[in-house]
């Protein structure tokens, strides 16, 4: 019969250490132990409840230092409930994360076809311009017959390093002159 008491009492004790622990109710020792909790961790967590219950997971991150999203998702697996309520922000920051990525997937594929659509119209506007107009003589005719004064005159305006290159020799001729003529007073 004893040993029937014992092993009642043993089993409860293993239920009781699987129990979900509420952070607004659990004592320090229950706070110290759920693993990643220790005592410096457990005091913040009983310093910080005696100012007011926490109301949620983000508002027992925000308060309690050294607590941020990663270890209230183990902190939450150990056990630890904030209101009855366990950590769920990590998935639903993952499904947000993966909502983010399929958009920006959606912007790049649309960019991509908006861009070889634009590239498509240009080569359809360059075979357009390369075409002719009109199916006369004139303009089925090669361009070398015809007439000269149609070809543009290429070297008609000379270049600025040409221009540059004329006014040089005017210039140093016109300084010996200068020298000259102080010389002479």
């Amino acid at each position: 019969m004893f040993k029937k008491i014992l092993a009642f009492f043993a089993a409860m004790s293993l239920v009781a250490a699987f129990a979900a622990v509420d952070v607004n109710k659990a004592t320090e020792a229950e706070l110290d132990g759920l693993k990643g909790v220790g005592p410096v961790t457990s005091k913040l967590i009983i310093s910080e409840r005696k100012k007011g219950e926490f109301k949620s997971w983000e508002d027992f991150i925000s308060r309690v230092k050294g607590v941020g999203d990663n270890k209230a998702a183990a902190l939450s697996s150990e056990g630890l409930t904030v209101g009855g309520a366990s950590y769920k922000a990590a998935t639903a920051k993952a499904d947000a994360k993966a909502d983010a990525k399929a958009e920006k997937a959606e912007k790049k594929a649309a960019k991509a076809d908006v861009k070889a659509e634009a590239k498509t119209d240009k080569k359809a506007d360059k075979a357009e311009a390369k075409a002719p107009t009109s199916t006369s003589a004139a303009a089925v005719t090669p361009a070398a017959s015809k007439p000269a004064a149609a070809v543009p005159a290429v070297a008609a305006k000379p270049s600025a390093a040409a221009s540059a290159a004329a006014a040089k020799p005017a210039a140093t001729a016109s300084k010996p002159a200068a020298t000259a003529s102080a010389a002479k007073k």
